[in-house]
């Protein structure tokens, strides 16, 4: 038995240490990343909040990133070097080839793995549209040839700058702790309204006029009513995830689209609106729906929530 209990002890330190560390290079990384953020800044004179809201985009559309990656915004190899040049690091090359790369760190090489190169050449690429707000939003566009992308670089640029930084890790559960509540995965499962279809969400089952919240920062992108979703309310937050909460009775007082918020912000109460035209309430018991969206720079697909849920409520309960 007393093996057993140091055994476990040991394996307890381990795991222990092992989040730890592994909260230190996290830390270590935003670090890093700020303070290349703010060297760009300094050079180009574009605010650092949109070079991290650029590389958080693409680090959320692209696959397996590596955790030691720095910064993960990419250029097409023909858009950097130029066509023709066959990946000829010298900025002299480049610009001859009409290539975009540039050198950022002062090597006379302007390399597409190496992070200062990288954010420079953004900001070069940034000012040859200008300064301003809509400058930077016509440069995006460009670049990324979508509506959905802009607003969310745009959005998140905003979080950052409101929050002055890019830690921003906190997470809440949606209902408040000291309320009742219950609810099961049933993410996946058969519903029959408006034709036969699949439920995007998890069901929160609670009293009527219980607060909602937002679990996470990001900012407000829709309200109003869904013939599924009754009073519903969209958040996307700074991974690019879109978060629903739907048949509400009401919202907050004060919220409205565009509007940035926290973890804890609440945003409407649970009711059971939906199934019908504007105003239908009371087709099926008071509860809140949650669902999770994530974009990909291409396209929207729903996944559970419910580990995310389990997972926000745990930390919750460990704050207390």
């Amino acid at each position: 038995m007393y093996r057993i209990i140091c055994a476990m002890l040991v394996f307890l330190f381990i795991l222990v240490s092992t989040d730890t560390l592994h909260a230190e290079e996290n830390d270590d990384m935003y670090k890093k990343r700020m303070e290349l953020y703010k060297k760009t800044e300094a050079i180009t004179s574009i605010p650092w909040y949109y070079f991290a809201a650029i590389d958080q985009y693409e680090r959320n559309i692209q696959k397996d990133v590596p955790s030691s990656q720095i910064i993960s915004i990419s250029f097409e190899p023909v858009k950097w070097f130029g066509p023709g040049n066959i990946n000829n690091k010298s900025e002299t090359a480049i610009t001859i080839f009409n290539g975009i790369g540039r050198d950022g760190n002062g090597d006379q090489k302007a390399d597409p793995k190496n992070p200062e190169d990288i954010l420079y050449t953004m900001g070069q690429y940034l000012q040859s549209y200008g300064y301003s707000k809509e400058d930077i939003k016509i440069a995006l566009w460009n670049y990324y040839q979508r509506d959905l992308s802009v607003q969310s670089i745009m959005d998140t640029a905003r979080v950052f700058n409101k929050f002055n930084g890019i830690e921003l890790t906190d997470r809440v559960f949606p209902l408040p702790s000291n309320y009742n509540y219950s609810y099961n995965n049933t993410w996946g499962n058969r519903r029959g309204f408006g034709g036969l279809r699949i439920h995007e969400g998890t069901d929160i089952f609670a009293d009527y006029g219980t607060p909602v919240r937002s679990s996470t920062y990001g900012v407000v992108e829709l309200m109003g009513w869904n013939l599924f979703g009754g009073w519903r309310i969209g958040l996307r937050d700074v991974h690019n995830i879109y978060h629903y909460y739907a048949h509400l009775s009401k919202y907050k007082d004060g919220i409205k689209v565009g509007q940035i918020i926290k973890p804890g912000d609440v945003i409407g109460y649970v009711g059971s609106t939906g199934y019908g035209p504007p105003g239908t309430s009371g087709k099926f018991p008071p509860h809140l729906h949650y669902g999770m969206y994530k974009d990909n720079g291409y396209s929207e697909w729903s996944f559970d929530p419910y580990p995310y849920l389990k997972k926000w409520e745990r930390m919750d309960k460990s704050k207390k």
